[in-house]
């Protein structure tokens, strides 16, 4: 088995992302996470990285590079999901890695991300990839 990581860029190759990334993000359509994913490329400078696994994508992670006063020059992790048959095979720490380098390579100061507060798996890997919890994030519906 052969493991390595691509970048998407099409809308074919963009599509075959869909399985892995609905298991994080359910309510979307696989027209409508494509069609969501070519705009978030061309409006917010979203990147959608996927591992693949003899073929097959078995983790996939979006992220966008981004500037705020708070964390001056950054990269943000929107979506990092590795499909659960392939969970705790590596492939997660793979991405993780694979955008801590990324962010190095970008020039960046910090990576940061957000979880949902019922995803304890996905925080004790994060705490293992020594990330810290440094806030906590408020939402509301609008």
């Amino acid at each position: 088995m052969m493991s390595h990581i691509e970048k998407p860029a099409t809308p074919e190759e963009i599509a075959t992302c869909y399985p892995v990334m609905a298991e994080l993000r359910p309510h979307l359509t696989q027209e409508a996470f494509v069609e969501q994913v070519v705009d978030q490329m061309t409006t917010q400078h979203y990147h959608l990285i996927v591992v693949m696994e003899d073929g097959v994508p078995v983790a996939v992670a979006g992220y966008r590079l981004g500037r705020n006063l708070s964390w001056g020059h950054f990269i943000y992790v929107d979506d990092l999901v590795t499909a659960e048959a392939h969970r705790s095979g590596g492939y997660g720490g793979m991405l993780l890695d694979w955008l801590v380098d990324e962010g190095r390579r970008q020039g960046c100061a910090e990576l940061h991300l957000d979880s949902g507060v019922q995803r304890f798996a996905a925080h004790r890997f994060y705490l293992t990839k020594c990330m810290d919890i440094t806030a906590h994030h408020f939402g509301m519906k609008l």
